[in-house]
């Protein structure tokens, strides 16, 4: 591997650690706003949530900027979204002016699940490219525990801690935005979409310099050759492309519906069902995150080498056991067994979904139409999160826990079936021979 494609690779998936940062860090504030406002419930919510309509938002505009004016570019407005976002938060003076600056910075995040993992997986060689996408979501997780570390550093600041909290951000912001500038647009929109070959040959020569000028010819002829067969078919809706779309929509609809969003962000009250009480707090941002960084580290060494479909596999495996454990210890009343099933489920999501998810939907389009897919994945991502998220507290107080969780672990039970039946291996082959064996 280039050590400057590892470099590309890597700031591109800074944008990620944002998107973690940013996800969690209102957390440590969200009681003192709701205090300081005095809010209702209701509107509290609102405030709280109102991020991720903005990330939905996001994800379904990411692909145009992506396709129009360039990954790069986008990237970099990536940035800009979530400095201006960090900073009108911490100067926010009343809930409405909250509730706008959260907004932007959950465009920021939703974009950036467009088109980070799609221009990384655009520049990297097909042996390393589970890899070095997959660090998108190993930054995710890496934001997440720094945020819950930054806030434990913070909260002793004063009256206005919280508004340190959500500001902190902009300094990795900033530095993302000024790296994200040094990096060479994706070689494949350069031939495919800004139809520059020489562009985009020269960046060929910088991922591959040593590759003979006769390889990096071919793969250049390759990648147009790919791209014109979709030049005279550019509806994204199509018959031709209907596998790649439910490969993704169904993707991010079993991420969901895993149960895992309802898991990050209500452990405490989870928690609190097994009568664990204060310690939930302490569970959630130490154990849960700790669990979820390092086997999502297993999950990036091992994706190239077992496959993508290898590791869904083994992650429906474990959430079926997990899910089912904690299920079976409601209905029992075996509470302590609870917490180290959740870790379970965690370590499962990490190793499978979470590891091949967005490097997946960002390998199974056309070059020409792989904005509009990955905006379509992370659309439906964000929206079943945005649902579960909001019904959960209310399921809670309706059924019985374990109800919830037999019902989690069914959905991964159907899961493992799609994969077993329509779910292709993606590992260590170019991005234009996936995109003929699926359309």
């Amino acid at each position: 591997m280039s050590p400057r494609v590892l470099l590309w690779a890597v700031t591109g998936s800074l944008a990620g650690f944002l998107f973690g940062f940013d996800t969690v860090v209102i957390s440590g504030a969200e009681q003192k706003i709701q205090s300081l406002w005095n809010l209702s419930a209701g509107m509290h919510g609102v405030a709280i949530a109102s991020a991720l309509y903005g990330t939905v938002l996001g994800s379904v505009l990411g692909g145009w900027p992506t396709d129009r004016y360039g990954r790069r570019a986008t990237l970099v407005f990536i940035g800009v979204l979530y400095v201006g976002g960090a900073l009108w938060s911490a100067l926010s003076t009343d809930v409405n002016s909250f509730i706008g600056a959260r907004l932007l910075g959950g465009l920021g995040i939703g974009m950036s699940t467009v088109a980070a993992p799609l221009y990384i997986s655009e520049i990297s060689p097909p042996k390393q490219r589970g890899l070095l996408a997959g660090m998108f979501q190993f930054n995710i997780v890496f934001g997440i525990l720094t945020a819950y570390l930054s806030n434990s550093l913070l909260v002793d600041c004063g009256p206005n801690s919280w508004r340190w909290m959500l500001g902190v951000i902009v300094f990795p912001a900033l530095l993302y935005t000024v790296a994200c500038t040094a990096l060479p647009e994706s070689p494949r929109w350069l031939i495919s979409r800004k139809h520059d070959m020489e562009a985009g040959v020269r960046v060929l020569r910088l991922i591959r310099p040593h590759a003979a000028a006769i390889d990096i010819d071919a793969e250049a002829a390759a990648i147009q050759t790919a791209s014109e067969k979709r030049a005279g078919a550019a509806k994204f809706w199509s018959r031709e492309l209907r596998r790649p779309i439910l490969l993704a929509v169904l993707i991010a609809f079993f991420n969901q519906l895993s149960g895992i969003n309802a898991i990050l962000y209500f452990a405490p009250r989870i928690f609190e069902l097994t009568g664990l009480g204060a310690k939930a707090a302490l569970l959630q941002s130490t154990g849960i995150g700790v669990t979820n960084l390092i086997f999502t580290f297993i999950g990036l060494r091992l994706i190239d080498r077992l496959g993508r479909r290898t590791l869904l596999y083994i992650g429906s495996f474990g959430y079926i056991l997990s899910l089912g454990c904690v299920s079976w210890a409601f209905f029992h009343e075996r509470y302590s067994m609870v917490p180290a099933c959740i870790f379970a489920f965690i370590a499962a999501h990490a190793i499978g979904q979470g590891a091949v998810i967005w490097v997946y939907i960002s390998e199974i389009f056309p070059n020409r139409q792989r904005a509009a897919g990955q905006a379509l994945g992370s659309f439906t991502h964000w929206c079943f999160a945005a649902l579960l998220t909001s019904f959960f507290p209310t399921l809670v107080s309706v059924f019985a826990p374990g109800y919830l969780f037999a019902f989690f672990a069914a959905m991964m039970v159907v899961q493992l079936i799609w994969i077993k039946t329509s779910v292709i291996e993606t590992k260590r082959v170019s991005l234009e021979t996936i995109q003929d064996r699926l359309t």
